[in-house]
């Protein structure tokens, strides 16, 4: 079900839901109340990007199987805030470009996505300078004692996918224990006209427990969560991209990408008011191992971060009013190291690592945030952040020992104008900052693209400031949204050429800032019950972007996606049969900077535009077992998502089945 602020975009017999927890507010919060851009997605998909594929407004890049990455309005990377239950997932080495970690969020345990278009920085602070992606994991519950349990296997043909994920719970209705977990493997991908990509497969691991106690007074949880892709090929330097006749590697795997997470919440409501502490630990280990094109070295890298939070809020509502406030602090220390291997008499030399080992980053905020009904047909929204940030990084070979450290105020404010019962008018602007991280300030080594980084500790933080005007109408059969917005980056970090080549032949770049950059665009979408057993959905995104680098002439904006957008009609055949049709369309891409042009991931003709159409059969056979029958890309499309570093998937029949018992 895709869920937006102010209407709920399902099929016509699914349940309409009223009161979400929504990123927007950091609290439960009505659609209808909620003035941000907000889309919501179920992730019932292997890897976790995949169910953001379908939303308004979030465009996915894939650089690798196994990963993927969001692009909302134009902005990814560490411009993005990505979050788990309200504690963050983005770390001091998540990276400006797309990132590969939030695929290690196990999809077993996870309910919904939220996502947030647009510049919520008085709650969320640095990175949420674009958005934010903010993952709600299932929590156990019942009304009465018992248990009950689901088993899911997936198969298909384009990957050559096997999966299987199972979850069990029991308890009664004050303490319910949960364990879920996953295994997946998949093969050489095949890409549309039928070639198949190698190496590109992948395994990938999780498990998840839970314990959660509830009362009408006091609720907590703890959460434990652990997802390995033990050895992912980095398929983009593999393979030869455009304007290269050899690629930059004979081997490249992630060994291994993982995540282990550890969460403690507690919640204690009084006179009206909410008051929850969160205490969370996460580690991510980005381990590599390469070989570059015609070297006789093995290269191998350990690269891991460990992220501590502590987050503290209160929250509650008089007459016409609703507030949040709290604080939060969160410390990040970075160990990294990096080895070479002679391949042919194993002698082992140590050499500089990708980040300055035993560096480190914290970050601390208060902030506060309310909402305020002026009338029966205006409610005001509004909140102030106050945020310090501080880098302390370790001495390299390159490198002195250094520090940054800044403070910032960010805001954010927001309107609804009820127009009538069914349409309401939007809008909101918020300024916001996106302080460097030890990526940003010390990467030393390979990038995409045939480029080689050098650091640079002189770096200051990126400005945001995010404006958005927006139609909501929803009546009992036609739901509609369109947000048109506009945001103005300043400072921006973005990798610049020094003029020199390694002696591999790759151009060494550095992170400076020197971009500014002016993107806007519209989002929309509708959800029409044409009967009761028709339904039509839509969703349309164009974004436009124009940049200057250095004060020099004006470009267009780095990897910025193409006009895409979908039409899906579902039918639903009986009480339990329902069939859908979907046709999804990018245009051609050919505003390309000059970064764009030099990237071997895309081509410097732009890339080309692509319609797919697919066809999927829910079935479910008894109470207890469903089957879900897909045939995607039926014509056998050969696309790629534009900035990709790979073809999407061909032809693809998939069967899953699901078993689940009381």
């Amino acid at each position: 079900m895709l869920c937006m602020a102010g209407l709920i975009l399902a099929d016509a017999h699914a349940d309409v839901v009223d009161e979400i927890t929504v990123t927007a507010t950091r609290r439960p919060v009505d659609v209808d109340l909620i003035s941000s851009a907000v889309s919501v997605a179920e992730a019932d998909t292997p890897l976790l990007t995949d169910a953001l594929r379908d939303e308004v407004g979030v465009y996915v890049q894939q650089t690798t199987p196994g990963q993927g990455a969001a692009i909302i309005r134009g902005l990814k990377g560490s411009a993005i805030l990505h979050s788990v239950d309200g504690m963050r997932l983005n770390n001091a080495i998540f990276r400006s470009a797309p990132t590969q970690y939030l695929a290690l969020v196990p999809s077993a345990a996870v309910e919904r996505i939220e996502v947030v278009r647009g510049s919520p920085t008085s709650l969320y602070g640095s990175d949420a300078v674009g958005g934010v992606v903010q993952v709600i994991t299932k929590k156990p519950t019942f009304e009465t004692a018992g248990s009950r349990g689901r088993l899911t296997g997936r198969l298909d043909t384009a990957e050559l996918t096997r999966e299987l994920q199972g979850s069990f719970e029991f308890g009664d209705e004050t303490l319910a224990i949960g364990f879920s977990g996953s295994a997946l493997t998949t093969g050489d991908r095949r890409t549309g006209s039928g070639d198949r990509i190698g190496p590109s497969g992948f395994d990938a691991y999780s498990a998840r427990a839970i314990a959660y106690r509830r009362s009408e007074e006091r609720n907590w949880f703890v959460d434990f969560q652990v997802a390995e892709q033990p050895e992912t090929p980095r398929v983009d330097e593999l393979v030869a991209g455009f304007g290269q006749t050899e690629p930059d590697a004979d081997e490249f795997f992630f060994a291994p990408n993982a995540r282990t997470f550890l969460h403690a919440h507690y919640e204690h409501r009084f006179s009206g008011t909410d008051w929850t502490v969160d205490l969370a630990w996460q580690r991510i280990d980005d381990d590599r191992k390469s070989v570059s094109f015609g070297s006789d070295r093995r290269r191998f890298e350990e690269n891991r971060s460990d992220l501590l939070g502590l987050s503290s809020s209160l929250s509650g509502a008089r007459g016409a009013a609703s507030w949040i406030t709290g604080v939060e602090f969160y410390h990040d220390s970075v160990d990294s190291s990096r080895i070479e291997r002679d391949l042919d008499g194993g002698a082992q030399t140590a050499r500089s690592p990708r980040f300055p080992d035993g560096s480190s980053l914290s970050q601390a905020g208060m902030y506060a945030n309310g909402t305020w009904e002026w009338g029966p047909s205006i409610l005001v929204s509004g909140g102030v952040r106050l945020s310090r940030v501080d880098v302390d990084l370790a001495a390299t070979e390159l490198t002195e020992a250094s520090d940054f450290d800044v403070t910032d105020l960010s805001g954010d404010a927001g309107i609804i104008v009820n127009l009538s019962d069914a349409l309401q008018l939007t809008s909101n602007i918020g300024f916001g900052f996106r302080a460097p991280n030890i990526f940003d300030l010390g990467t030393l080594g390979n990038r995409p693209g045939n480029r080689f980084n050098i650091p640079n500790t002189s770096l200051d933080s990126e400005h945001v400031t995010h404006a958005d005007l927006g139609l909501r109408y929803r009546a009992d059969r036609l739901r509609v949204e369109l947000v048109l917005y506009r945001l103005d980056y300043d400072d921006r970090i973005t990798s610049v050429t020094t003029g020199e080549q390694t002696p591999d032949g790759r151009g060494v770049v550095q992170s400076v800032n020197a971009s500014s950059a002016a993107i806007y665009g519209v989002e929309a979408g509708f959800d029409v019950d044409l009967s009761d057993a028709f339904s039509l959905h839509g969703i349309i995104n164009y974004a436009r972007g124009e940049q200057r680098l250095a004060g020099e002439v004006e470009e267009p904006s780095d990897r910025m996606p193409p006009l895409n957008g979908q039409l899906k009609l579902d039918y639903s055949a009986s009480a339990r049969v329902t069939l859908g049709a979907a046709l999804r369309f990018a245009d051609q891409q050919d505003r390309l900077s000059a970064r764009d042009v030099g990237d071997s991931r895309i081509d410097p003709e732009g890339t080309a535009g692509w319609v797919t159409a697919d066809v999927v059969a829910d079935i479910a056979v008894d109470d207890s077992l469903e089957l879900t029958l897909a045939w995607e890309n039926i014509l056998d499309v050969s696309y790629r998502y534009h900035g990709s570093g790979l073809d999407a998937t061909g032809q693809n029949l998939s069967l899953t089945l699901t078993k689940t018992w009381n």
